[in-house]
């Protein structure tokens, strides 16, 4: 009878570890991104768990201070991270770096394009794994109904009603949405993405005047990002 009792004991207190395990933090990571044309502030999602710890590691060890955004394409997306890119001349093709490992492909259904949405790049491997190290941050435009139809039709996964909302008043990149693994979105200073998407390029969509990012990481409640972001975690 003794045993029996310390048994259920056993498990209780083992229930009660595993509750507490799953019960969700109360501190996030804040991703600070800052440009020549001003400052972006991120969340990144836990429904990428992947993505997410590899961009706060390499945040963390600075790799993305003082590299390029190379690639802007206005009302589509602006690109960086190639290593290659730090201390590039003007004239000096990029694009093609990374960092000797790629992301398996994390695809959510309550991830998309939508305005802000940072996003992992990849090149055309058939199980869409990622760069590791090379990401970009959706501007995209708004969507009438019509123009919705005929991008949804291009995606690999549809939106839903409340993400075609997003789209129609927001805006994004629709067509790319279970392409390309979402793994944050920007939720301060999305008319940085507007001011760097406009610089003028070349026709390699490189901006004619290097555009140097500096990103770091803090961990902070997100009570406190919530309020001074507006940002709104789920439960």
């Amino acid at each position: 009878m003794k045993y029996h009792k310390l048994a259920i004991s056993g498990v209780l207190l083992l229930l009660s570890i595993n509750v507490s395990a799953q019960k969700p933090s109360k501190k996030d990571y804040l991703i600070t991104i800052k440009t020549e044309k001003g400052v972006m502030h991120a969340i990144l999602f836990d429904e990428a768990p992947k993505h997410k710890a590899n961009f706060i590691k390499l945040s963390q060890e600075k790799f993305y201070d003082g590299l390029l955004f190379h690639r802007i394409i206005e009302d589509f997306m602006i690109q960086g991270g190639d290593p290659n890119s730090r201390n590039a001349k003007e004239d000096d093709r990029i694009g093609n770096g990374d960092n000797g490992y790629k992301i398996p492909a994390e695809f959510s259904p309550k991830l998309f394009h939508q305005k802000g949405a940072l996003a992992a790049a990849r090149d055309n491997n058939p199980e869409k794994e990622s760069s590791g190290c090379q990401f970009y941050i959706v501007e995209g435009r708004k969507w009438n109904n019509a123009d919705l139809d005929k991008q949804a039709a291009r995606a690999a996964r549809k939106p839903t009603e409340a993400q075609r909302k997003v789209y129609e008043t927001v805006g994004g990149t629709p067509h790319l949405d279970g392409a390309y693994s979402v793994f944050g979105q920007v939720i301060d200073g999305l008319p940085v993405i507007d001011k760097i998407a406009m610089e003028p390029r070349d026709e390699r969509d490189r901006p004619k005047t290097n555009l140097t990012m500096t990103v770091s990481v803090k961990k902070m409640k997100k009570k406190k990002i919530a309020r001074k972001y507006g940002y709104k975690f789920e439960a």
